[in-house]
């Protein structure tokens, strides 16, 4: 990468970030502007992948609504990201976990990871 985009885009990069990966449940508070208001939604999932480096690091949660697969892909560094919650580490053995989209009721459950 050049040296000069590489010094402008890391001081955009979040520090306060928490490790996670795919597998784990996650609450994304997410800040919305409504008009001239602005209120924080909260997005609770699974984390299906992270993808890319840097300042363009995106992850994708997945959660079920109502019976529905709702899937959001959420830019890392964002600054309408207030903040990311891990609630719990999953047991996986993928870095992206696609095949969950397939299965339905308890078989869509990802094994909790021991400490």
């Amino acid at each position: 990468m050049n040296p000069i985009v590489k010094a402008i885009s890391t001081e955009y990069l979040k520090q306060d970030l928490p490790n996670f990966k795919a597998g784990d449940r996650v609450t994304v508070h997410y800040k919305i502007k409504e008009g001239n208001k602005e209120r924080i939604q909260l997005f609770q999932g699974d984390v299906l992948q992270r993808r890319n480096a840097g300042v363009t690091e995106t992850f994708t949660v997945r959660k079920i609504s109502n019976g529905v697969g709702v899937e959001r892909v959420f830019p890392l560094h964002s600054p309408n990201i207030e903040k990311i919650e891990v609630n719990r580490r999953g047991k996986v053995r993928r870095a992206r976990i696609f095949y969950l989209r397939k299965s339905i009721g308890k078989a869509a459950r990802i094994k909790e990871k021991r400490s």
